[in-house]
């Protein structure tokens, strides 16, 4: 007779918890690790939980913050289940043995600040604790709730969550199993936005050991683009625009106008948004600057990348794939505004991509802009201890291609479930998601993922298809390119050392490896596989941090400012619908 395996129990600094088991994991859920965050703690920080006497159920997921739904365009991918309750601020925990001293990875969803929770079945922890991880997922405070920016509360209260999530996991995750001097932050999107600002803030020094950024680079947002969402609000609501106004407004109407307003904004074509902003606290200066200079974390480990179709997730629901090529040279100009550039930087990638549409050159010049180029700015500052990587395995799903959060699945080993499938589409490859998480595991135990610090020659691991489109590989000669391709570089304003660094880098690829046991092998090292765009960059010297275009003075010939295109072509992108960033 097999025995009755008893759930386990474990005690917080709080009280005591029952998880149970579920495939040889224990799991608990929904444990508090803050004080639920209404009443009078309305955008407040977080204060700790009142303590329990007895032992607290822990087998269900607890609430979720307050958030708007995904529209019906962007529900069709992403799944972001709801679970009422004013007890939001609460994380879960997947050990493989509570009472062991196994490495921790912290995960921070994604979700523009505004959506997304630990709730959502693709960040499901036992993959990681059936490899030897201690998982722990962390919901903590979104949108105007947790990133609204008033002139009567604290600035960042999300953020500051997350800190109160940290601090916890570093005083209880040894009573589940997990060594609190080895924690592993990560997150994905606005998860890794925040997972940048923890690194660099002052109070969280000392609790994390490591850090995974996926599709987020370090960044602080303008004080003035939060406080013009706030003042739309207000102003829908007709009510002053500060907490103590905010406060005494109903919860769903409060979600329904955070929505309308979000409506002006996209990660392709900015807008005001909620974002991290320096508060001279938690946040004392731009993150990814005090990351770079080796102020904050200078001991911390990085593995960071993005996937090789950001921008489809961004434009593909909703039709804006279709109206952004429709549009061209407008669409151009607010890709421009948005970047802060002129017609070089378009021109050059036009010269590299010469097939590409107009909503790819548009959308890879923003996520160049957004994504790879603080990223690589960041591993460039710190070589010996960053690793890199692009993930290129396409959607089995139309048009989605290798798209902003697709590697989701992948990472956390859970492409068994449907919500997974939802982006991926069906037989998404096994041998893929192996590779991937069996890579986070090895970073998270030991810090290298297996393959190539970053140095010099800009090692980047592929996950996936080769991530460089036949167009590409037949403008190549020997892995440089050729002199047509040089003709037209020049051509966008790059000098002559530009050429030669992009020469030098473009394809130039090593595979590790064809097959694995007669299979096609997963992955592949490249060397300076995006050196090409960002020389573009580079020779133009272009304002790394992302900013918000404001109309100037007309120039002197009288052509339109960079802030009426952008203000134009977000017009006539909105008129059948928005966009969000995951």
């Amino acid at each position: 007779m097999t025995a009755v395996r008893t759930d386990p129990v474990v005690r917080t600094p709080h009280g005591a918890v029952r998880g149970r088991y579920e495939h040889g994991v224990a799991v608990f859920r929904g444990i508090p690790y803050a004080a639920p965050p209404f009443g009078p703690r309305r955008f407040r920080p977080p204060v700790p939980p009142e303590p329990w006497d007895g032992v607290r159920d822990a087998t269900a997921f607890g609430p979720t913050a307050p958030k708007p739904p995904y529209s019906e365009s962007f529900a069709q991918y992403l799944s972001d289940p709801v679970v009422p309750g004013d007890d939001c601020l609460n994380l879960n925990v997947w050990t493989p043995d509570p009472g062991a001293r196994l490495p921790v990875m912290v995960w921070l969803h994604g979700g523009a600040l505004t959506r997304g929770s630990s709730a959502v079945p693709v960040y499901d922890g036992r993959p990681f604790a059936r490899d030897g991880v201690v998982l722990v997922s962390v919901n903590y405070r979104l949108g105007v709730e947790g990133y609204g920016l008033f002139p009567d509360a604290p600035a960042n209260p999300g953020l500051r969550d997350q800190l109160a999530a940290l601090q916890w996991v570093h005083e209880s995750i040894t009573a589940f199993g997990g060594d609190p001097d080895r924690v592993t932050l990560a997150g994905q999107s606005a998860g890794a936005i925040s997972a940048g600002a923890l690194l660099a803030a002052p109070q969280a020094q000392g609790l994390v050991r490591r850090a995974i950024l996926q599709s987020g680079p370090p960044e602080a947002a303008e004080r003035d683009k939060v406080r013009r969402v706030v003042r739309r609000m207000a102003n829908r609501l007709k009510i002053p625009a500060t907490a103590a106004a905010f406060a005494d407004v109903d919860r769903e109407l409060l979600l329904r106008t955070q929505a309308e307003v979000g409506k002006l904004s996209s990660p392709v074509l900015g807008g005001p948004a909620f974002g991290v902003v320096i508060d001279g606290d938690l946040v004392p200066r731009d993150p990814l600057e005090a990351l770079a200079d080796g102020d904050a974390a200078p001991d911390v480990d990085l593995l960071m990348g993005w996937t090789s179709d950001e921008y489809r997730l961004w434009l593909v629901p909703g039709g804006l794939l279709e109206r952004v090529d429709r549009l061209g040279a407008v669409a151009l100009a607010g890709a421009m505004a948005r970047c802060h550039t002129g017609p070089e930087i378009p021109r050059g990638y036009r010269a590299l991509h010469p097939d590409a549409g107009t909503a790819e050159i548009v959308g890879q010049m923003v996520a160049d802009h957004l994504l790879r180029r603080p990223l690589q700015r960041l591993a460039d500052a710190r070589p010996g201890s960053s690793y890199l990587y692009e993930f290129a395995w396409p959607s089995n799903l139309p048009d989605l291609g290798a798209c902003h959060a697709l590697e989701l699945g992948f990472v956390f080993d859970t492409g068994d479930v449907p919500e997974s499938a939802k982006l991926a589409g069906e037989n998404a490859p096994a041998e893929l998601a192996d590779a991937m998480h069996g890579a986070w595991v090895r970073f998270v135990e030991s810090g290298d993922p297996g393959w190539e610090v970053w140095d010099a020659a800009h090692p980047v691991r592929i996950f996936g298809a080769g991530g460089l489109d036949t167009a590409d590989a037949g403008r190549t000669v020997g892995g440089r390119l050729d002199t047509a391709d040089r003709a037209r570089t020049v051509g966008s304003g790059l000098d002559t050392a530009d050429i030669a660094r992009a020469d030098d880098s473009r394809l130039n690829t090593v595979r590790t490896g064809h097959t694995v046991d007669g299979r096609p092998d997963t992955a592949h090292t490249a060397y300076g596989p995006r050196d090409a765009e960002i020389a573009l960059w580079t020779a133009t010297a272009p304002d790394l941090t992302p900013q918000e275009s404001t109309p100037a003075s007309a120039p002197p010939d009288g052509s339109p400012t960079r802030g009426t295109e952008l203000t134009s072509v977000v017009r006539r992108l909105r008129l059948p619908g928005a966009v969000r960033r995951h």
